[in-house]
């Protein structure tokens, strides 16, 4: 089978007049059609600075990072971007800020219109279509944020921490919500997250990098008998296993702080480490 993504020999750094900042070192893995793909390793691996160039959104000092065997810079239009923060315009209609990208691109036509407001109606928002983004909860507009992505059909999502501005309770619901509409339609994602339970409760596969210089150092695949529901798999005998596969694979880097298990997942998982 021909990946989707192929990344292979990456490497980064960052220049300032102070000096030179290694951020990532020989990067390669691979990415399939269909695949849920989470990223974790400790603040300042260059966790976000890998999804900006598999982005394209700028090119890797070696090594080469390709889309459908075209180079990931030459492939905007077939990459969705999810921020941490919704972005969503709060002078647009919900129905306004998710036909954005294809008013960019000059593609909304009454045909692709009626589409979102179908995606809308599909995911619990279509009578909030001419709401402001303030009358939506923050679960609400993460969704839109979704569809505003979906909308242009990309072959491929990258989630930076979709669910980190959320307080906890409605991070387990949205990222439930959100991972459902991924796999319902078949989407190929990159997951980067700080929160291991996250990760693992929604990906097929997780990539551990190393401290900075980021390096990939492990590779754990995610086995849950079919259950793609986040919230069902914390609650199956698997996850505490995965947990600490995860939590061995960051604690041999004794950089690693107590942040990769947030307050509330230590709480919530008795099998974590303390």
């Amino acid at each position: 089978m021909t990946p989707l993504l192929e990344v292979s020999g990456v490497s980064h750094s960052y220049h300032t007049m102070e000096g030179e900042t290694n951020a990532l070192s020989h990067i390669t893995f691979s990415i399939y059609n269909g695949e849920f793909v989470a990223i974790v390793g400790p603040s300042g691996c260059g966790k976000t600075t890998l999804l900006t160039l598999l982005a394209g959104l700028a090119v890797p000092e070696s090594g080469t990072i390709l889309l459908n065997g075209r180079p990931a810079a030459e492939s905007h239009e077939r990459i969705g971007y999810m921020f941490q923060r919704d972005r969503l315009l709060e002078w647009r209609t919900i129905l306004g800020n998710v036909s954005l990208g294809l008013e960019i691109q000059k593609r909304l036509t009454p045909q692709t219109r009626e589409e979102l407001l179908s995606m809308l109606d599909a995911y619990g928002l279509g009578e909030f279509a001419h709401s402001r983004p303030s009358e939506l909860s923050g679960g609400m507009r993460q969704r839109a944020a979704l569809i505003r992505t979906l909308a242009l059909k990309p072959d491929l999502l990258l989630l930076d921490e979709p669910f980190s501005a959320l307080d906890y309770q409605t991070r387990l619901t949205v990222c439930d919500d959100i991972s459902s509409i991924i796999r319902k339609n078949r989407k190929t994602a990159v997951l980067v997250t700080h929160d291991l339970s996250e990760a693992i409760s929604a990906a097929d596969r997780i990539l551990v990098l190393s401290p900075r210089p980021g390096t990939l150092k492990g590779e754990i695949s995610l086995d849950f008998a079919g259950e793609t529901s986040p919230i069902r798999r914390r609650n199956m005998p698997q996850f505490s296993t995965y947990f600490n596969s995860v939590w061995k694979e960051l604690k041999t880097d004794e950089t690693v702080s107590h942040e990769q298990i947030p307050e509330e997942t230590a709480a919530a998982e008795p099998s974590a480490p303390e």
